[in-house]
């Protein structure tokens, strides 16, 4: 019988026992795989589908069966039937549509007869339509995300395939594709090659085209093109020219801007780390086989960038980096740095990459007196994200935060000595990452429920567990609950996208690994009572407790939120919805990016001007012709809404110079200027190709990988030997994984791989938050 016990006790009320749980159990041979994919919102249904292939000598046998839920998880039936017991192909499982309308898609193999068959739902998986293909897939469907019932997708072939009517019909709209993209307002970007090949030596040599009308028209907006990455309203291309060069465009190709960025040799590398419709995070690598390189921020054009944070740690070869966007509150990114003597530290910024910060030591970890005295540094805390992960270090998830839990974020973190980072602890922010509270030992998996009214965990251990932890403030206070009697080996935790669920999923397999167990816990009779006004206080964001007038003033406003007692236990419910008050502020330094040529030094918060751009003109290519900036050095943030205050003086002049490069097509180009400039720009072209290149800067991309230990972990682990630190300081170049960022500058496979959703929720239609090219 499950049971209740405490962890930690409160003042306050103490909730009701945790309601039921529900237990099934899916038959499945030894090493089969598992995926899940939530369909719609809300709905509550659950499609898991389980697969099995093997080759025997000549013959390949392989077997999947598919399973739905309606009541978000805890019971299933098994619907394999409705696809005919059709092998679903495990590289493109299950497609479900981003505009949560109920579609669902399954790409099921019947080689053997008629090639690939697909199978169409309109009812949440309710009822399947089979409709053969063409064709053989080579990548997911990929869906419209303006309108789910057109669907494109690449046949091993390299042919690009478009239905407009859901998948029941299909026709060719190119061939020699290469890579493909959904646009805005349903354009459709690819490149493509005239030779019918897309292997790694012909990058570079790739045209760039674009259709608005789904294939019945098409334009060429780029030539000579390596690789292209869609982010927020911009289109960046990387071209060959000899070397590679950065192209940028907000009109979707048909201006082409020049990326105002460090010249950097064949060894280093560009990648964009986050794209918002105002503005770009780009890392550029540094020389040499540092392992760090320096992110730079764009203007609202995405081609005017300035110095936002050195040392910026980036391996290459499988695109490793901690950079991630704290969704819970806005402007705040988290990174790691690493410092000169070799410490890898976790720095945050609350102002969309204005300043950077080291984070503040949690409020109730420990560290030795030894080490908070002679080495200060050694007692900050490291958020571990995707850079541990690939140190292989016991890190089972990546920070966590969901933009309607306002201010909370969960993160393994380490402190200290090498035990701390060997085995993180999971640490909580409720600020959105100003402090931080230890709040479990060791690691844990953890989700996110009813808004931030509910936090969950489960212990990452090698040993069968039978125990979920739960927190009704915000990670202050936890509480355990045995939600079965027989314990399992638990591999992951799931709950309904969006973070708004009392239910979650927990996965994992009993001993001998024969069958697959589902336990789905509901913490709806937790709570007794739904939330009221009462319920609820006020919270300034971003404020310091100075209760002076610029205080909680990021990005122009204040916001002023209505969150969640801590002492409250009551129930969101689905229909939560964050509520704010905005106020604007006066234009202070804080406003302002340093501009092009200027950066701010470490605890400053003026901008002075980069050795390199000393007694240079600050000029740059905008819209074809050279662009002359006068600048005290500051320029406003991109979405920025401050009013009034320090206004610095910015002037940009156009110059009678013309500056193109030659890989656009002249049809393609649109500027102000007339029909005889365009005739002189032709002129131009014609005469010296290598007029282009020399007018603009020269970007390159390489690869190399590099490790890089903590610091920490080399000053204690060297004499004691603990074990496992080879693992961590192997210096690996992975050839054997997979790495494909598809947004990717280095060599990779040519095609638009979208990553196979594991046995946590997909949205197949999205891509990578780091794109490196």
């Amino acid at each position: 019988m499950a049971s209740f016990h405490w962890s930690c006790l409160r003042a306050s009320s103490r909730p009701s026992p945790v309601g039921p749980c529900s237990c099934f159990m899916f038959k499945v041979k030894t090493m089969s795989s598992l995926s899940l994919a939530w369909v719609g919102d809300a709905s509550g249904v659950l499609l898991v589908l389980t697969t099995f292939q093997v080759p025997l000598f000549m013959v390949h046998f392989a077997q999947s069966n598919l399973y739905r839920s309606k009541d978000h998880g805890k019971t299933f039936q098994d619907v394999t039937h409705l696809i005919n017991h059709t092998f679903i192909h495990t590289d493109f499982g299950i497609a479900i549509s981003p505009d949560h309308s109920g579609k669902v898609m399954l790409t099921g193999d019947v080689s053997e007869t008629s090639g690939f068959r697909l199978f169409r739902s309109r009812d949440f998986g309710l009822t399947f339509d089979p409709v053969d293909l063409p064709f053989e897939p080579l990548i997911q469907m990929l869906y419209n995300p303006g309108d789910c019932n057109i669907i494109l997708t690449l046949s091993v072939m390299l042919d690009l395939w478009l239905s407009e009517d859901f998948g029941a019909t299909w026709r060719k709209i190119h061939d020699s594709v290469c890579l493909v993209r959904w646009g805005q307002k349903n354009s459709i970007y690819f490149t493509t090659n005239h030779n019918r090949s897309c292997s790694k030596y012909d990058r570079g040599s790739l045209e760039l085209r674009k259709t608005a009308d789904y294939g019945r028209s098409f334009q060429t907006i780029a030539t000579r093109v390596y690789s292209f990455v869609l982010g927020g309203r911009f289109v960046f291309a990387s071209i060959m020219t000899g070397t590679r060069m950065i192209h940028v465009s907000v009109d979707g190709g048909q201006v082409w801007n020049i990326a105002q960025l460090p010249s950097v040799n064949h060894e280093q590398f560009y990648s964009i780390l986050a794209a918002t419709r105002d503005m770009i995070f780009m890392h550029v690598d540094d020389p040499g086989d540092s392992g760090v390189g320096t992110i730079y921020v764009s203007d609202d054009r995405g081609a005017v960038f300035s110095k936002s944070l050195e040392r910026h740690l980036y391996t290459t070869t499988g695109s490793e980096t901690d950079f991630t966007a704290i969704t819970s509150l806005r402007g705040v990114y988290m990174t790691s740095v690493l410092t000169e003597d070799g410490v890898v530290e976790t720095v945050v910024t609350f102002d969309q990459g204005a300043k950077w910060q080291v984070l503040r030591s949690p409020q109730s970890s420990q560290c030795d007196s030894e080490t908070s005295t002679n080495r200060p540094k050694r007692c900050r805390l490291h958020i571990h994200a995707s850079y541990s992960t690939t140190m292989k270090m016991n890190v089972p998830m990546l920070p966590l935060s969901q933009p309607n839990a306002v201010g909370l974020v969960l993160a393994h973190g380490s402190v200290g000595d090498s035990e701390s980072v060997l085995s993180p602890d999971v640490y909580v922010s409720d600020d959105g990452g100003y402090s931080w509270l230890l709040a479990l030992k060791g690691p844990h998996h953890y989700a996110i429920l009813d808004s931030g009214g509910l936090l969950v965990a489960v212990e990452h251990t090698n040993v069968p567990v039978n125990q979920i932890k739960f927190s009704t403030d915000e990670g202050q206070c936890w509480h355990a609950y045995n939600f079965t009697s027989d314990p399992f080996h638990f591999v992951s935790m799931d709950s309904e996208p969006g973070s708004r669920s009392m239910n979650v999923s927990l996965w994992g397999y009993r001993t001998g690994f024969t069958k697959w167990v589902v336990i789905t816990v509901d913490f709806r009779k937790l709570f007794t009572q739904d939330c009221t006004d009462a319920d609820y206080v006020q919270w300034l964001a971003h404020s310091t407790e100075s209760t002076g007038p610029g205080d909680g003033c990021v990005l122009g406003y204040k916001e002023t939120f209505l969150r969640l007692r801590k002492g409250s236990v009551c129930w969101n419910g689905r229909d939560y919805s964050v509520t704010k008050i905005l106020s604007p502020c006066p234009c202070t330094l804080d406003d302002y990016h340093c501009d092009f040529g200027y950066y701010r030094p470490e605890n400053s918060s003026e901008c002075v001007e980069q050795e390199e751009m000393k007694r240079r003109p600050l000029e740059f290519c905008l819209n074809g012709t050279v662009e002359q900036l006068r600048t005290s050095g500051y320029r406003k943030i991109p979405g920025d809404q401050c009013e009034g205050g320090f206004q610095p003086e910015r002037k940009e002049t156009a110059l009678s110079r013309i500056c193109i490069s030659d890989f656009l097509r002249t049809d393609s180009l649109s500027s102000p200027n007339t029909a005889v400039i365009v005739t002189v720009v032709i002129a131009i072209l014609l005469m010296s190709a290598v007029m282009g290149v020399w007018l603009v800067k020269k970007y390159v991309c390489g690869g190399r990988f590099l490790v890089h230990r903590y610091s920490v972990m080399r000053e204690h682990v060297e004499a004691n030997k603990i074990e496992g630190v080879d693992d961590v300081d192997s210096h690996s170049t992975e050839t054997e994984k997979a790495h494909y960022n598809e947004d990717s500058d280095q060599v990779s496979p040519p095609f638009f791989l979208l990553k196979q959703f594991d046995h946590h929720r997909t949205n197949l239609w999205c891509l990578s938050p780091n794109r490196t090219f």
